[in-house]
C-alpha cells in the first residue's frame, strides 16, 4: 500500500512539473526573458545592435579578415545586399522575416543550419528571437551608432514627481523611475550631505569648523554654499588630479624590468594648477595633447604635453629601438582612445576592429599625428639616471628658478634645482605606415594624419598635426569627448557612468540607461565653456544626487543594482582617499601643495625583491621619508611602476602601465588587514588619541569626541555605549599590562604627547575600530 502511495505522489508531482513547465512558470536559462514585454517600436541601437554585436559580428562584422560567408550585418547597405554564395537570398528582407535569413537561421532546429552555430557557445534567447522579428517587421531600419550621433537637448520629460524635482537632471531620472514603478528616495540628512560633497568635490572629510558652519546655516542655499567652498578649496585641484593621473598612466619611474627614476611631477603640478583655475576642458584637453605646436607657446602650455610622455620607456639591453619607439606611439594613440575618446581603439591596431566600425588604417592615421617625436626607443643611460635627483629622457624642458617666479610659478620646486621634464616636440617628421598584423617591421601602405570619418570628418581647414588633432577632439560637433568626460564625472560621483564602461563607447560597451540625461548633459557641458565646474555643481544640486543611501526592500527588490537612482549609492572609497581621510581626522595630513613625490611607509623588502635588473639606483631600495613628508596627501605618494604603492594597490589601484578610466571594486581580506595593521592607520589612531587627551579634560567626552572627528556626526546611544564599553575593557587590560601599552603607542615617527600611556593605548584602539568601520571608508 505504501508503495502504491509514492507512486501516486511521484506521479503527482512529475504533473506538477509539467503543467509548471507548460504554464511558463520555469524557463531554461536560454529563455529567461520568455515573459518580457516587447517595446512598441523596436530601437536598432538599444535592442538590436546588442544582440549582432554579442552574436554575430565575430563573423558578420567591420573585420573583413574574419568576415564569413560575404555578410556583414553592421552595415545597412551590406546586410541588405544579395548574399554573394547564395544568389537571390538576403539576409534581411524589410517587412519580411520569413524571407530573412538571418532570421530563419536564428530559428532554426537544424543544427546545421542554426546561427550562432552550436561550437560558438553563443545562443539567441526566445526574447531576443522576438526583438529580431518585431524589427525586420517594422522594416529593420538602421541607425548610426549611438554614440557616434552628437548630443542633442531633448525636452525634459513631464513627471508626477514635480515636487521632488530640483533641477533637468532630476526631469530625466524621475521619467524612468516611473516606468520602472519606483519612487526616489528621502533627502539625506545634511551632515551626510556635507561629508558626501566635501569627499567628492576635496577627496577629504569636512573638518570640524565647516560641519558646524553648514548645519547651523538655516539659510535655503546652504548646500549650494558647501559646494562653492569645496570647489574653491586648494584640495579640490588634487581631488580632480588624482582621478586624471589613472587616465594620464602617471609614474614617477619609467618601467619595464630595470624601471628607473622618472621626475614628472612638475606636470602633475601643472593638472593641480589646471583644477584649481577652473581650465576649460576643451583647454584642457589641447594643451595636453598639442601645446608645443600652439602659436607662440608658453613654458606652461610645452610642460602640460608630459602628458603625452607619461607611457613607459625601456631600458633593457637588446632591445630594437625602432621596435619600442613604435611602442610609445601606440601608448600615445591607445590613451587618447580610451581616456579621451571612449574607444577601444587598440583593437584596431593589428586588424579591422571586430566590432566597431573603425578600420586598421583609421588606426594608424591617427597614430601618425603621434609619430614625428625626436625619442629614442631606448635610453641606454639607466644606470646614470637612476643615481640622478631629477631625471627626464630626451625631448625634455629645464624648470629653473626663473620659470617658478614666472609662468611656472605653480610648480613647487626647491630653489637652486634644475628640473627636467619630458614633454612633446615634433622635431623628427617620420612617414607612417599601415602595420600588417600591427608588426612595426612589416609596413604597408603609407598613411598620413586622419581621424575616423565615422565620429568625424577630419576637416581640410585643419592643421594635419597634433594640434589640429585637438582641434578636432575638442569640436563642438564630435560626438564622443563631451560624453565621455561628462559620463566619467557622473562616474566619479555615482559609482558608475551613465555608461558602465566608461573606458568603452563602442559597439561592446554598455548602453547608457539614461541617454537622453546623458546627451543633455553634455550639450550643456559644452554650452557652457566646458566649464568642470559648472559641471559638478549642477549634478550635486540635484535631488538625484541628494538622495539617502538607505535602501528600502522595495527598491532592492525592484532594482538591486540601483540602475535607475532611485536612492544615493554606497560604495568603498579608493586607496588613496581612505589614507587622506585617516590622515585629516586624525590631525597628521600636511597639506603642502605641489612639489615632488615621497616615500611614506611601505613594508620593507618589497622593492628589492623586484629589482630583476640589478641595478644600484633611487629605486632599488626603498628608504621612508621622515617628518611632514610622510603625510603628504596620497597623491604625491612615488609611484614606481613595476610596483605601486602597496597600500593603494591592495584597494585596486593600477599599475599605470597603460591608460586606465575605471578601476575595479574588490573586497578581499588583505583590505581588512591593512586597514587594521598599517602603521599609518596605527599611528593616525594613536596621535587623534593623544590630541583629545590633550585637549579635553572630561574623559567622558573623549570616545564622543573620537567618534565626532572621524565619522562627522553625533554618535547614536547604543553606539555610543558600545565604544565606551570598549574603551573600559581596553583601559582596565593596559592598566594591568603598562607593557602592552607602551608598545602600542610606540607605532609611528610622529612626535608622542605627554599623555598617560594606558588611556592612550584604549582610545587608540576605539579610534582604530571606528576607522575600520564601514561606513568610515564608504561614501555614502
Amino acid at each position: 500500500m505504501k508503495q502504491k502511495i509514492g507512486i501516486v505522489i511521484i506521479l503527482l508531482g512529475l504533473l506538477g512539473l509539467l503543467f509548471a513547465f507548460k504554464s511558463g512558470f520555469f524557463t531554461s536559462p536560454q529563455d529567461g526573458y520568455v515573459n518580457q514585454k516587447l517595446p512598441e517600436v523596436v530601437d536598432y541601437n538599444f535592442h538590436i545592435k546588442p544582440i549582432l554585436s554579442d552574436n554575430c559580428y565575430t563573423c558578420h562584422g567591420p573585420d573583413a579578415n574574419k568576415r564569413k560567408a560575404g555578410l556583414r550585418l553592421d552595415l545597412e547597405e551590406a546586410a541588405f545586399s544579395e548574399l554573394p554564395e547564395n544568389p537571390g537570398k538576403y539576409a534581411i528582407v524589410s517587412g519580411k522575416p520569413g524571407n530573412s535569413l538571418l532570421y530563419q537561421h536564428v530559428v532554426s532546429d537544424d543544427p546545421k543550419k542554426l546561427m550562432p552555430p552550436p561550437d560558438s557557445q553563443l545562443a539567441l534567447n526566445s526574447y531576443e528571437k522576438k526583438l529580431l522579428r518585431k524589427w525586420i517587421e517594422q522594416g529593420a531600419k538602421f541607425a548610426k551608432h549611438w554614440a557616434f550621433i552628437p548630443p542633442k537637448k531633448a525636452e525634459l520629460p513631464k513627471t508626477e514627481l514635480t515636487d521632488w524635482i530640483q533641477n533637468e537632471i532630476d526631469a530625466f531620472i524621475s521619467e524612468k523611475l516611473e516606468e520602472n514603478n519606483l519612487v526616489p528616495s528621502a533627502k539625506a540628512e545634511e551632515h551626510t550631505l556635507v561629508r558626501r560633497m566635501s569627499l567628492d568635490l576635496t577627496g577629504l572629510p569636512p573638518n570640524a569648523d565647516q560641519v558646524d558652519r553648514f548645519l547651523n546655516n538655516t539659510s535655503a542655499d546652504v548646500l549650494e554654499r558647501a559646494i562653492d567652498e569645496f570647489l574653491d578649496s586648494p584640495s579640490y585641484g588634487e581631488r580632480m588630479t588624482q582621478v586624471w593621473l589613472d587616465v594620464a598612466r602617471y609614474a614617477d619611474s619609467h618601467g619595464y624590468q630595470d624601471d628607473s627614476y622618472r621626475s614628472m611631477w612638475p606636470w602633475r603640478d601643472w593638472v593641480i594648477h589646471a583644477f584649481n583655475n577652473n581650465m576649460p576642458y576643451d583647454e584642457f584637453l589641447s594643451v595636453q595633447l598639442a601645446g608645443d605646436l600652439m602659436p607662440n607657446a608658453t613654458k606652461e602650455q610645452i610642460l602640460a604635453t608630459g602628458f603625452n610622455r607619461n607611457h613607459p620607456i625601456t631600458q633593457e639591453g637588446g632591445v630594437i629601438q625602432e621596435e619600442y619607439q613604435s611602442y610609445y606611439v601606440v601608448d600615445r594613440t591607445n590613451t587618447l582612445g580610451k581616456g579621451i575618446l571612449g574607444l577601444t581603439l587598440e583593437c584596431a591596431k593589428c586588424h579591422d576592429h571586430k566590432y566597431d566600425q573603425l578600420s586598421q588604417k583609421d588606426y594608424f592615421e591617427i597614430y601618425s599625428f603621434f609619430n614625428n617625436v625626436d625619442e629614442k626607443g631606448l635610453r641606454m643611460d639607466a644606470v646614470q639616471a637612476a643615481n640622478q635627483k631629477y631625471f627626464a629622457d630626451a625631448p625634455f624642458m629645464t624648470i629653473t628658478d626663473e620659470e617658478t617666479s614666472g609662468v611656472l610659478s605653480f610648480v613647487n620646486k626647491a630653489e637652486g634645482e634644475a628640473v627636467k621634464v619630458m614633454v612633446m616636440n615634433d622635431s623628427m617628421p617620420r612617414t607612417t605606415y599601415i602595420f600588417n598584423r600591427g608588426e612595426y617591421d612589416s609596413p604597408g601602405e603609407e598613411v598620413s594624419p586622419n581621424a575616423p570619418e565615422i565620429i568625424l570628418p577630419f576637416s581640410e581647414d585643419l592643421p594635419k598635426n597634433r594640434l589640429g588633432l585637438a582641434q578636432w577632439v575638442t569640436d563642438e560637433n564630435n560626438p564622443l569627448t563631451s560624453r565621455v568626460f561628462v559620463n566619467r564625472i557622473w562616474g566619479m560621483l555615482f559609482g558608475k557612468g551613465l555608461v558602465e564602461t566608461s573606458e568603452d563607447f563602442g559597439v561592446q560597451g554598455s548602453l547608457p540607461t539614461h541617454p537622453q540625461l546623458l546627451d543633455w548633459l553634455a550639450r550643456d557641458f559644452m554650452e557652457h565653456g566646458w566649464d568642470i565646474k559648472y559641471l559638478l555643481k549642477k549634478i550635486m544640486l540635484s535631488a538625484t544626487y541628494q538622495q539617502s543611501s538607505i535602501a528600502t526592500e522595495e527598491s532592492k527588490k525592484a532594482d538591486p543594482d540601483n540602475k535607475w537612482l532611485s536612492r544615493a549609492p554606497r560604495f568603498r572609497m579608493s586607496g588613496e582617499i581612505i589614507r587622506d581621510y585617516v590622515l585629516a581626522t586624525s590631525g597628521l595630513l600636511n597639506r603642502e601643495i605641489g612639489g615632488p613625490s615621497v616615500k611614506p611607509y611601505q613594508p620593507p623588502g618589497l622593492w628589492e625583491e623586484t629589482n630583476a635588473g640589478g641595478n644600484r639606483g633611487v629605486l632599488t631600495t626603498y628608504v621612508a621619508d621622515e617628518g611632514d613628508k610622510l603625510y603628504r596627501r596620497s597623491l604625491y605618494t612615488l609611484w614606481k611602476r613595476t610596483l605601486p604603492p602597496p597600500s593603494m594597490s591592495i584597494f585596486d589601484a593600477p599599475n599605470r602601465d597603460i591608460c586606465e578610466v575605471r578601476r575595479q571594486k574588490t573586497n578581499t581580506p588583505l583590505q581588512a588587514l591593512a586597514l587594521q595593521n598599517d602603521v599609518q592607520m596605527l599611528e593616525a589612531a594613536r596621535v587623534l588619541s593623544e590630541n583629545i587627551i590633550a585637549e579635553i579634560q572630561d574623559p567622558q567626552q573623549w570616545v564622543t569626541t573620537v567618534f565626532q572627528r572621524i565619522l562627522v556626526r553625533h554618535p547614536k546611544e547604543e553606539e555610543k555605549k558600545v565604544l565606551e564599553e570598549y574603551y573600559t575593557d581596553a583601559l582596565e587590560n593596559f592598566l594591568n599590562s603598562k607593557e602592552n601599552a607602551e608598545k602600542l603607542i610606540a607605532q609611528g615617527e610622529y612626535k608622542r604627547l605627554d599623555t598617560d600611556p594606558a588611556k592612550t593605548a584604549a582610545l587608540m584602539l576605539t579610534a582604530q575600530v571606528i576607522y575600520n568601520l564601514d561606513e568610515t571608508i564608504t561614501k555614502e
